[in-house]
C-alpha cells in the first residue's frame, strides 16, 4: 500500500478531464494536491519542470498532462501530438528521478494497442501489431510513455506505473468538432441539432466499429485505486468491460438529448479501428470495477455541457 494520507501529490494536467476528476476523487484521501498551469510551467520545457519540481518536491505524481483529439486532430497535427507528448512525460520522468520522487502513475491511452487486435485487449498485446494509422504518432509517444516508466523502475528502482484508459467521456470534456472525440462530439451535434430545428445529424462512418466507454469519474477513481495499491512492470488497463457500436452509441445520445431526427452516415469519412475492447481481468482481479452505466454517465454529461455552455453566454 502507497499511504497517501499526509502526502503531497502532484496532478499533471489538472485541467484536463481525467485530471480535474482525479484531484475531486483525491480530496477524500487526506492528501495535499498541488498543481500548476500553464503560466507557472509549460511542460514541454525541460528546465522549467526541473525548476518546478525542485521547488515543490512532491511524494507522489499522476501523469495526467497531454495533447489529446479526436481522428481530424490526430491525423491532422501528428508532429504536435508526437513532440508534446514525449515532451511532457520525458520532462517530468527525469525531473521526478532527480529529485529523488520515487512513485508516479503515467496515464497511457487505449490506442496503444494494434488496430486489428484479438479482442478483448489485453496487456501482453502490446508492440504485437500495426498501430491504427489516423493515431498513430499519439500512441508511439504513448507507448515511450510506459518504456519509459519501466525504464526508470528498472534502472533506478523508482516505484512508476502505467494505466492504460479505454476512451473517456465526461464533465470537463472538449467540445470543439474539430478536435473532440466520439461522445462529446456526437452531444454538441445533436444538441445543435435540436436547437436548430435540423431533421437529420450526420456521424463519421459506417457506424459499425464498436467502442468501449468509461466515465472520467470512474477512471480517476481507478487511478488513485492504482497509486494506493498497484506496484509492478507491466501497464494496467482500465476499462469499462462492455462496448456498443458507434450507431448504437449515436441513438443512446439522441435520446438523452432529446434529438428526434434522422441519423446520417457519412460514408467518406473513416471508421478507424473495427473494434476496441480492453480486457479489465488484470484490474477486476485487484477489487476495483465501474459503477457508472452508460447512459447515466452521457446524462450527467450532457448536463454539465449545457451549464457550461450557459455559462459562457452569460
Amino acid at each position: 500500500m502507497f499511504e497517501l494520507a499526509g502526502k503531497r501529490v502532484w496532478v499533471a494536467g489538472h485541467r484536463g478531464m481525467v485530471g480535474s476528476a482525479v484531484v475531486r476523487r483525491l480530496a477524500s484521501e487526506a492528501c495535499e494536491v498541488v498543481t500548476a498551469d500553464r503560466s507557472t510551467v509549460d511542460l514541454r520545457r525541460q528546465a522549467q519542470v526541473e525548476t518546478y519540481l525542485n521547488d515543490v518536491k512532491p511524494d507522489a505524481i499522476v501523469l495526467a498532462a497531454a495533447k489529446v483529439g479526436g481522428i481530424l486532430a490526430n491525423d491532422t497535427y501528428p508532429a504536435d501530438f508526437l513532440y508534446d507528448n514525449l515532451m511532457i512525460e520525458a520532462n517530468i520522468m527525469q525531473a521526478a528521478h532527480e529529485n529523488n520522487i520515487g512513485r508516479l502513475l503515467f496515464l497511457g491511452s487505449s490506442c496503444i494497442y494494434p488496430k486489428l487486435n484479438a479482442q478483448p485487449i489485453t496487456e501482453d498485446s502490446l508492440l504485437t501489431g500495426p498501430l491504427e494509422p489516423t493515431n498513430e504518432a499519439y500512441a508511439i509517444a504513448k507507448i515511450a510513455g510506459i518504456k519509459m516508466a519501466q525504464a526508470y523502475r528498472r534502472q533506478h528502482g523508482h516505484d512508476y506505473i502505467s494505466a492504460m484508459p479505454t476512451n473517456l467521456y465526461g464533465p470537463g470534456d472538449n467540445f470543439d468538432l474539430n478536435s473532440s472525440h466520439v461522445i462529446p462530439a456526437l452531444i454538441r451535434k445533436t444538441h445543435e441539432a435540436k436547437l436548430n430545428g435540423d431533421k437529420e445529424v450526420v456521424v463519421w462512418g459506417t457506424g459499425s466499429p464498436r467502442r468501449e466507454f468509461l466515465h472520467a469519474e470512474d477512471c480517476a477513481d481507478a487511478l488513485v485505486f492504482l497509486l494506493k495499491t498497484y506496484s509492478g512492470d507491466q501497464h494496467v488497463n482500465v476499462g469499462y468491460g462492455d462496448d456498443v457500436t458507434i450507431l448504437e452509441l449515436t441513438r443512446i445520445v439522441c435520446g438523452v438529448v432529446g434529438f428526434t431526427g434522422k441519423i446520417v452516415q457519412d460514408l467518406s469519412k473513416p471508421d478507424g479501428t473495427p473494434r476496441k475492447l480492453m480486457s479489465s481481468d488484470k484490474l477486476r482481479g485487484m477489487g476495483w470495477a465501474p459503477s457508472i452505466p452508460l447512459r447515466a454517465g452521457i446524462e450527467s454529461t450532457y448536463g454539465w455541457f449545457l451549464e457550461s455552455t450557459s455559462k459562457r453566454s452569460q
